[in-house]
């Protein structure tokens, strides 16, 4: 039997986890077959991999040898087939937008196709922004459009280049007929009995949300997540409070408002390969997506609530 990529991966796999038994619950494999293909591998190596005990699994010499090879290995096999499908896709001149969701996005798209009518332009959404730069990374897309909560690392910060596009305050969003709606500017802690509603997400805003309660007093009751159909039907019927960016539109029946100090701070990214084909055309993608930003700010409910004047926290570095 000849030593393939897959076999490595599962000798890595045992290693991490200590244990058969572990192993096969991260493979998707059942035990005894896990156990006979480390016995197969093993034949290949000629010796054994692991010394097993009631504890689980420890590596041998010989194990050490082929984990310490694996892991070189591995990773250089993964950044191969990822610049190789870069390559390959970027033969047209089109621009593949990723981005969570949100005004940003369509913004972007509305003035790349006014500015390059003739350059396809394709988009991907997802609420995972650690998707979104995984696929600019592996060469799917072009750009990603994402924010990331105050001054947190945006995902795959070793691999992509990063600009601020802006930063806004989060703001509340409340039903129009709420008790406090009429307020210009609420205290975090002035809603310390509410339930709330929020899209998903993987970064860290979640933590941060909680650590802004915690220091304004009070623990969450009730968090709703959910899409932002939802969340915006709960806060028109008065079901909860939520939390938004800046750019939200004006909707019917709610309106939103900064919080005092602004205790929660959104930072609007644009990330892209610094190797890729598409990274020439990374500053006047950057200057679109600054302008769709200033577009959104002027359409938003905090705009329209404060006679057009949206709060803005200025963006800073990046070209």
């Amino acid at each position: 039997m000849d030593l393939e990529l897959r076999h490595l991966k599962t000798i890595r796999a045992i290693a991490d986890a200590g244990s058969l038994t572990r192993a096969a619950t991260t493979l998707g494999l059942a035990q005894p077959a896990l156990s006979s293909q480390l016995k197969r591998i093993e034949r290949a190596l000629g010796g054994a991999l692991f010394e097993r005990s009631r504890e689980g699994v420890r590596a041998t010499a010989l194990g050490d040898l082929v984990l310490e090879r694996a892991r070189v290995v591995l990773p250089a096999v993964c950044e191969l087939q990822e610049e190789a499908v870069r390559f390959a896709r970027e033969g047209a001149d089109g621009y593949r937008l990723g981005g969570t969701h949100g005004p940003l996005l369509g913004g972007l798209v509305d003035r790349i196709a006014r500015t390059d009518p003739g350059a396809p332009v394709t988009t991907y959404t997802s609420w995972s922004e650690r998707d979104i730069a995984r696929g600019v990374a592996a060469g799917r897309l072009d750009f990603a459009l994402v924010g990331v909560c105050g001054e947190s690392s945006p995902p795959e910060a070793g691999r992509l280049a990063w600009t601020e596009i802006a930063r806004d305050p989060v703001h509340v969003m409340l039903a129009a007929g709420h008790p406090l709606a009429s307020r210009a500017e609420l205290d975090l802690a002035e809603l310390a009995v509410e339930a709330w509603t929020d899209v998903p997400g993987d970064g860290c805003f979640g933590d941060c949300f909680a650590a802004a309660c915690v220091r304004a007093g009070f623990t969450p009751a009730c968090v709703y997540e959910t899409d932002t159909a939802s969340c915006v039907h709960l806060v028109q019927v008065g079901r909860a409070v939520g939390l938004c960016r800046a750019t939200f539109p004006a909707t019917p029946g709610l309106v939103t408002r900064p919080l005092t100090g602004a205790p929660l701070v959104w930072r609007h990214l644009l990330g892209w390969h610094p190797e890729a084909r598409a990274a020439t055309r990374a500053p006047a993608v950057l200057t679109h997506a600054r302008a769709a930003h200033g577009e959104a700010l002027t359409r938003s409910a905090g705009a329209a609530a404060a006679g057009g004047e949206a709060r803005r926290v200025p963006a800073t570095g990046g070209p």
